[in-house]
């Protein structure tokens, strides 16, 4: 399913793709996605790409790294408790050190991040160790596809809270626990300013989730994320 996306450059990734692959020329890389050559090139023309083939065709290749041309080619491979893992997100300021226990905590349970950081051995699931993260909180599995394809569900965040909101950093990537109308809200966004006065602006990689001016008073708690990763089980 082709998505377009004026905030990429079809272009660009399809010359990244072929510099990743080693491809000399767009039919390589059209024969190696399985599409016609005058697919790729209609691609191209309409700046609209089909994500999902794309990436999976790509699994090895690091997805920031390839969408936005930010990063390296190459996700950097970790051991975790016998499994390979991806980091998949660093932030643009990270703090690395040469190890650290992180508490992976239950999200759901604690429904929004203010109740998790209150009662957070209530919430804790278990201790993961991984060697060169920044240092954080904690760290929580993530639902939804409002950053796809940079997260998916199922990937594992690890973030930073934040003392105040005058500390946020514009342009990074957040979670953020916020109430509207009586109901509570968990989101993975960029947060960016806002045009209106007293709102900053959540915005999602994936083209199909608009972006939302939210009231600083409507936040409970906000924390900036440090590093994600995706499990994989090693074969």
């Amino acid at each position: 399913m082709e998505t377009n996306d004026t905030s990429l450059n079809v272009q660009e990734i399809v010359k990244r793709a072929k510099e990743a692959k080693k491809f000399r020329t767009d039919l390589e890389l059209a024969q190696y996605l399985g599409i016609a050559r005058s697919t790729l090139s209609n691609w191209m023309t309409r700046n609209s790409i089909d994500y999902p083939l794309v990436l999976e065709k790509m699994k090895e290749v690091d997805y920031n790294w390839l969408l936005t041309g930010m990063g390296s080619p190459r996700p950097k491979e970790q051991l975790m408790e016998g499994n390979l893992i991806e980091i998949l997100h660093n932030p643009k300021t990270p703090d690395r050190i040469d190890e650290r226990n992180i508490p992976l905590y239950d999200i759901t349970a604690a429904a929004n991040l203010k109740t998790l950081l209150t009662n957070r051995r209530q919430y804790l699931l278990d201790n993961i160790r991984i060697p060169n993260v920044p240092q954080c909180d904690g760290a929580v599995y993530i639902s939804g596809d409002s950053m796809y394809p940079i997260l998916k569900s199922g990937d594992i965040i690890g973030f930073k809270e934040i003392s105040s909101l005058d500390y946020i950093i514009y342009g990074e990537m957040y979670l953020v626990s916020f109430h509207i109308d009586g109901d509570d809200y968990l989101a993975v966004k960029y947060v960016n300013r806002s045009d209106k006065p007293g709102c900053i602006k959540l915005v999602s990689y994936n083209p199909h989730h608009d972006p939302m001016d939210l009231p600083l008073e409507n936040i409970q708690a906000m924390g900036i994320v440090k590093f994600s990763i995706r499990k994989n089980m090693m074969l």
